[in-house]
């Protein structure tokens, strides 16, 4: 099974300089480098499908721009791309998603992907008039996607649950083919959707031996309900020719955190509510020392930025193999980003692609690539 990698559209705003946001956090400064125009997230979304992504991930939040509106934009700028759309159950009716879905891949030729994000911070959720608490919100996530899968199957749909009710709901045109289901979340209630109802699990950037853990996890609530799920991971990445220029990327980007910046960052994503940001915050503890922890595996992004808060960190070459560490485990597919977002597309896809293409891991979607440069110089310096 070749590998499948997506890239990020920073609707949040893009930059030379990491860009924050993000479970209640606000977007930093840099975010006004590159303005989150339709234009420029196009050439990032172009030079994704160019280099060999499968999709696109947005974000979702009142820190960027409104993912099913602007993909809709984007979209009509590429060819093949897929885009995996971030959206929250809560705040638009399921019937009404089921039909945008199903509206999206008719318009598009069947490229909507659906990353569900049930939300993790109470004080954004009310914001938007949601007053469930987080264990109700994922109750509430689960019967949204019983509604929407009902209907994608052509049924007609009457449930009287604890936060949703329909009656006699029927799509009048059913979406070809139906969106695959993309869901993370750390926490008991979310492995309970996860295993009923995702097609892909996805995991923020941690050590091999924890999403390992998580893999098993979610394997066997999902063999309990009788399914079987793929993997997926979140990640940032710092490819280059060496290790020496990742890593001295790697320390311009930290170089450049006001201490400022980090203490109030890390003051509201410590009120979190999500599990998995909670998970994340133990990775660094909110100091600059340490943070490679585990080979190439940089915990640095997650001073500024809430969510995603790890970047692989290398060589090609070393990047592909901790690629191939983490597919091992039973991870298939990755969803990577990095700073800027057009630059950094160029440098994973013209990089470690094409030493993963030479293993027999992945394949180009538009067909068959040249061949990996033959050399590359190792980084010769101690651990980082």
């Amino acid at each position: 099974m070749s590998l499948t990698f997506h890239w990020f559209l920073p609707t949040n705003g893009d930059s030379r300089h990491v860009v924050g946001g993000g479970h209640g956090t606000p977007v930093t400064a840099a975010g006004g480098d590159r303005p989150p125009t339709v234009r420029y997230l196009a050439q990032i979304a172009r030079a994704a499908e160019d280099v060999g992504f499968t999709g696109v991930l947005t974000p979702t939040g009142a820190w960027c721009e409104d993912a099913w509106l602007t993909t809709a934009m984007v979209s009509q700028h590429t060819e093949r791309l897929k885009f995996l759309v971030a959206f929250r159950p809560g705040f638009v009716s399921p019937t009404l998603a089921a039909q945008m879905a199903s509206t999206y891949q008719r318009q598009t030729g069947g490229r909507l992907l659906l990353n569900v994000v049930t939300g993790g911070e109470s004080h954004e959720q009310r914001a938007y008039g949601d007053f469930l608490d987080k264990d109700a919100r994922y109750a509430r996530t689960g019967e949204f996607l019983e509604i929407v899968r009902q209907l994608w199957d052509g049924k007609t749909v009457d449930l009287d649950g604890d936060h949703l009710h329909v009656e006699q709901a029927r799509l009048t045109q059913l979406p070809d083919p139906v969106p695959e289901v993309y869901f993370g979340g750390s926490s008991p209630a979310a492995g309970r959707v996860a295993a009923r109802h995702a097609d892909v699990y996805l995991t923020w950037g941690e050590p091999p031996a924890q999403v390992a853990e998580k893999i098993a996890w979610i394997r066997k609530l999902a063999a309990e309900q009788g399914r079987t799920v793929r993997f997926g991971i979140r990640l940032h990445v710092i490819t280059r020719d060496t290790s020496e220029a990742a890593w001295a990327e790697a320390d311009r980007l930290l170089a450049g955190f006001d201490p400022e910046t980090v203490r109030s960052v890390q003051e509201g994503l410590r009120r979190s509510e999500s599990e998995g940001q909670r998970r994340m915050l133990d990775l660094h503890g909110g100091g600059r020392d340490g943070l490679e922890i585990h080979p190439n595996l940089w915990a640095g992004i997650g001073l500024v930025r809430g969510g995603a808060g790890t970047a692989l960190v290398g060589s090609h070459t070393e990047v592909a193999d901790r690629i191939r560490e983490y597919h091992a485990l039973g991870i298939d597919e990755f969803v990577l980003s990095g700073y800027p977002h057009l630059e950094e597309a160029y440098w994973f896809g013209e990089g470690v692609l094409p030493r993963l293409a030479d293993a027999g891991l992945w394949t180009h979607p538009a067909g068959p690539l040249r061949p990996a440069p033959a050399t590359e110089i190792p980084f010769a310096g101690g651990a980082r």
